[in-house]
């Protein structure tokens, strides 16, 4: 039997082990860089499987590695995150989450389930490859400043450095059976934006005696998206060098006046993100974000302290590294299954690796129609067609001895 058929049958006999590990660490979510338990589930399993582990990277932070022959010949990683989302699940199923106001609903319980499975199939194929793999469980991917940048920081990517590195995720979007991939920029930088204009309070009844911070916020927003929001997220111009501006997302989503119907306050904060695909041309927007802000407030007597919390950079796929990834899935699922990806403004801190590393970070298809599994991710009903575990843990197999060729 040639190597793929072997992953495939592995992939198949592993496949409710794979399933029953994704319920276990579904229904026992945990937050960002509070992933104990969790971190304590997926070294169990490693020990069970006879992989040996480094744990505590991060706090909760866990690296394996699998040797295979010559070892030292090349190094690739794979990776998965581990934390969940601060929301109710609403789902009726057997392994609906049992911690009230934790959910994961954005698929990292997939994404540790699968690599996991990848381990074991690769594990049992060590004498077929050569090389060595390091898995990556990594804490804390929806808080900034993101755990691939501070497990970066405490030396992930050495001892030994990994030459390529890969990642999935979910794709509720795309059918079971199917995944895709993108060539060269994917996903956007990611930035915090957070506003506090001032004004001056007072009864709502005298004009006279306030300045009305909530009028001040209402048109630093409005120049804001004249600025901005109607450039996202096609391409448009930059007044000052006539250069194409890369896509671009300014959105704010919470705003607080703490007043009443007759009571003016004192400040109103505002938050909201910035998203874009150039560095250049995020910090220039930065830049000009806050002098707007600034300027509007002051002509209209008040003030605007802007602070912008920098989050993730843009996530890049490697060429090669991908078009090799994107040749094996062809092989392993057939050319009709293996889709190309738009450009998406979300943003995912696997780029932090792709920054260091030639990665490619692909997605995995695990939505139904017929079955109803449409959620989208970051929602309380979110959930899969479990039948995407086994082409999850299989293919990322197949990806990695590939790139070991």
């Amino acid at each position: 039997m040639n190597t793929i058929n072997k992953i495939k049958a592995l992939a198949k006999e592993l496949n409710q082990e794979i399933i029953s590990i994704r319920r276990h660490l579904h229904a026992h979510p945990e937050l960002s860089f509070e992933e104990y338990n969790t971190s304590n589930f997926i070294v169990s399993k490693l020990k069970e499987y006879g992989i040996p582990y480094t744990q505590g990277i991060v706090k909760t932070g866990i690296v394996a590695l699998i040797k295979g022959k010559n070892p030292s010949k090349k190094v690739i990683a794979l990776r998965a995150d581990m934390d969940a989302l601060p929301i109710n699940e609403t789902n009726t199923c057997d392994y609906i989450s049992k911690h009230p106001g934790i959910m994961h609903a954005c698929g990292h319980d997939v994404h540790s389930a699968s690599v996991l499975g990848t381990a074991k199939i690769l594990n049992e194929l060590k004498n077929e490859f050569e090389g060595t793999i390091k898995l990556i469980f990594q804490p804390g991917e929806e808080k900034l400043p993101g755990g691939a940048s501070l497990m970066i920081k405490e030396g992930v990517l050495e001892n030994p450095k990994p030459t390529t590195m890969f990642g999935q995720h979910v794709f509720p979007s795309m059918e079971v059976g199917k995944v895709g991939f993108r060539n060269g920029m994917y996903m956007a930088s990611t930035d915090e934006l957070y506003m506090t204009v001032k004004g001056k309070g007072g009864h709502a009844a005298m004009p006279n005696d306030y300045n009305n911070p909530l009028l001040i916020a209402s048109k630093i927003l409005l120049e804001l998206n004249k600025e901005f929001m109607v450039q996202a997220p096609a391409y448009s111009t930059l007044e000052a060098d006539n250069k194409p501006k890369p896509p671009t997302v300014l959105a704010f989503g919470k705003i607080i006046g703490n007043g009443a119907t007759n009571v003016i306050p004192d400040e109103v904060k505002i938050e909201g993100t910035f998203r874009t695909m150039d560095e250049e041309w995020r910090a220039a927007a930065h830049s000009k974000m806050k002098r707007i802000a600034e300027e509007v407030a002051k002509e209209m007597n008040g003030t605007c302290e802007f602070r912008v919390e920098k989050g993730y950079p843009f996530l890049v796929n490697d060429e090669q590294t991908t078009n090799t990834a994107r040749t094996a899935a062809i092989e392993y699922l057939g050319k009709e299954n293996v889709e190309e990806l738009p450009l998406r403004m979300t943003a995912e801190d696997f780029a932090f690796f792709s920054q260091q590393v030639p990665s490619c970070f692909y997605r995995l298809g695990t939505g139904n129609k017929v079955k109803g599994i449409t959620s989208g991710v970051h929602t309380s009903t979110f959930d899969i067609d479990e039948a995407a575990l086994e082409i999850g843990a299989g293919l990322m197999a197949w990806i990695a001895i590939n790139e070991l060729k």
